[in-house]
């Protein structure tokens, strides 16, 4: 089931004793679960038919006792279940749920991952319940996205600038929200997001970035690679080892996929870019520029040097050091 089903339905008011959600995913459970707290009742309702649980903190039985209770001058009541993870015998839910009650709405966020299908908590949770499973945004799918976000709230961003930011946010929706919002309230009149908005208020600059990185090591530019190293040597908060090893170890995993397709064209290449015709050229470029040996060489490399980054095989190396070492390495 879709968020915007589910959402479509309560707002014609149409419910189902139990939603689950969950996944990996947070914005999509947040979205429905802030919605669900909000909106599902009015305040006047939710005074005496609104109840809200934290997994970490909650008792089974209170929640099940605040599920059999009968709503009071309303026809529904709403229990929520949040960070249900964290819950201790959650696995005592299960006869709840076998006879949910039709005035109780119970919604369950359980992030992170999926309760199994095999228990009987799972089994009825598929049986009984309105499963949503949130996943991850394919990297292919992210531009879109966030084009389509930044529309809906009457802006627009250049391709350039979307992957500016996913970059150094990755495709976690949430931290992706929460930026724009900084940056839009900021805007006054102007509708469209640049790139020096997301230097000023991301703190991401458009000069020395690790996309930036990315594409001086994918070219063999080592004065170029040197120079941004340095510039996060003395801005550690810029682009720390931690968020640019894993990006140039995806962007090097691209390119040995690259060697195993049979059709090679920019066409076929570009869902692994953000669907961005540029950096799908430059891929194939790159693939070129280090070959397939060149390719896996940066591979090994860049987990040896992510080991090292953790301490394993280091004696403290300083990360501007070992992304140095790590490039000459990687371009000579």
């Amino acid at each position: 089931m879709s968020v915007e089903k589910i959402l479509g339905d309560w707002k014609k008011k149409l419910f189902k004793p139990v939603y689950w959600l969950e996944g990996e995913e947070d914005y999509y459970i947040d979205k429905i679960m802030n919605y669900a707290e909000h909106q599902l009742l009015s305040e006047s309702e939710a005074g005496f038919n609104l109840a809200v649980f934290y997994g970490k903190d909650a008792a089974w039985s209170d929640v099940v006792n605040a599920c059999m209770r009968y709503p009071m001058f309303a026809e529904k009541q709403v229990v929520l279940l949040k960070e249900a993870q964290q819950m201790k015998d959650i696995d005592k839910l299960e006869n709840y749920l076998e006879h949910p009650l039709a005035s109780t709405i119970f919604v369950v966020s359980h992030k992170e991952k999926a309760v199994s299908k095999a228990t009987r908590l799972g089994k009825l949770v598929k049986k009984n319940a309105e499963l949503f499973n949130s996943e991850k945004i394919k990297d292919y799918k992210l531009v879109e996205w966030v084009t389509d976000y930044v529309k809906a709230q009457d802006f627009s961003m250049s391709q350039k600038t979307i992957t500016l930011l996913a970059d150094h946010l990755g495709n976690d929706l949430n931290r992706i929200v929460n930026e724009l919002e900084k940056i839009t309230v900021n805007l006054g009149q102007r509708k469209t997001i640049t790139e020096d908005d997301i230097e000023k208020y991301v703190g991401v600059s458009k000069e020395y970035n690790a996309f930036e990185l990315q594409a001086a090591v994918s070219k063999k530019d080592l004065a170029k690679a040197i120079r941004i190293i340095q510039y996060f040597e003395g801005n550690p908060k810029a682009a720390p080892i931690q968020l640019v090893l894993p990006a140039l170890y995806g962007y090097f995993s691209k390119l040995y996929i690259i060697f195993g397709m049979t059709d090679k064209s920019e066409n076929v290449v570009r869902p692994f870019f953000y669907n961005n015709s540029f950096a799908a050229k430059d891929a194939l470029v790159a693939a070129k520029i280090f070959g397939y040996d060149g390719v896996e060489r940066a591979l090994l490399l860049l987990h040896e040097y992510n080991l090292r980054s953790i301490g394993v095989n280091d004696s403290g190396t300083s990360d501007a050091s070992l992304m140095k070492e790590l490039v000459v390495k990687m371009i000579g």
